[in-house]
């Protein structure tokens, strides 16, 4: 009788490889998606947004610049901005579901599972990537209506920077929520970060002749690697005078050198698997 007790309480638990970590990644990156499609009121919100400021503020503001764009439609200018800040804003609060998580209990689940908590972060970092990038996807479409073409090249080309980014800032967020406990209080330190990320990245001004306090912010801004490709993107496919491409376009450049794009990508790049590394330390430290 003890023997057939022990047979029905007995706990087998399997042992780590790599398809057991690949598996805990695809199950924490599919919740994030299965959370962030739930939430169609979050959805909704998330959307309305850049396009007020594609449609409304660039509208608005169009009427102010176009003597000094020589043709060129501001809201073609903003728009690798506009999607860079959809990106920004929804990858990084994507990553308050981790604070969300310990506050309901249910992080204490995951952190029992046999699994690495690295997988954890990188599901967390996929996921919110994913769920950012989504949103890229629907500003795309509506591409057309503010003058940036359809081409293959270019919508390609954009879609992949706008999943690099994605990744960052998601990378970022989940490193601060990592090390806060409360979601008001994650709530109150990304409101300090995101503003000024993304007002320095240039999504709205040109990045030649700035002021020099400005010029700084902007060049250790790393949405400015991100915005700016997309921009040249966006411009190459463009029939614009050499004067509105100077003016509107002069790209990044470190102390006379132009930076090249797949540089900026790669930067970005490197930059997000560097905040997920850190991350990953403090969360194995921190639980």
């Amino acid at each position: 009788m003890s023997a057939a007790i022990a047979d029905v309480v007995a706990v087998r638990v399997p042992e780590r490889s790599w398809r057991s970590e690949a598996r805990a990644v695809k199950i924490v990156w599919r919740r994030e998606l299965i959370r962030f499609a739930g939430d169609r009121t979050q959805m909704v919100m998330w959307l309305i947004q850049p396009l007020l400021f594609l449609f409304v503020l660039g509208s608005g503001l169009h009427t102010l610049s176009a003597p000094s764009t020589d043709g060129v439609d501001l809201r073609t200018f903003i728009f690798p901005g506009v999607l860079c800040m959809g990106a920004l804003f929804t990858g990084i609060f994507s990553a308050a579901s981790l604070v969300w998580d310990r506050e309901l209990g249910f992080l204490r689940e995951l952190l029992v599972a046999p699994v690495s908590r690295a997988s954890i972060i990188i599901g967390k970092c996929l996921g919110g990537a994913t769920v950012a990038s989504s949103q890229g996807v629907i500003l795309l479409a509506l591409a057309g209506l503010v003058g940036v073409p359809y081409h293959p090249v270019l919508i390609l080309g954009v879609f992949g920077l706008l999943l690099l980014i994605s990744f960052t800032v998601t990378a970022f967020g989940v490193l601060v929520a990592v090390r806060i406990k409360r979601a008001q209080t994650f709530t109150y330190v990304m409101q300090i970060f995101v503003m000024p990320l993304f007002f320095a990245s240039g999504a709205f001004f040109p990045v030649s002749g700035l002021p020099t306090w400005l010029g700084v912010l902007n060049r250790i801004d790393p949405l400015t690697y991100a915005v700016d490709p997309m921009r040249r993107l966006v411009f190459d496919h463009l029939e614009i005078s050499e004067q509105a491409r100077r003016t509107l376009d002069p790209g990044v450049s470190w102390w006379g050198w132009h930076l090249p794009p797949w540089f900026e990508a790669g930067m970005v790049l490197l930059l997000g698997l560097a905040i997920m590394g850190v991350a990953i330390r403090h969360f194995s430290r921190a639980e």
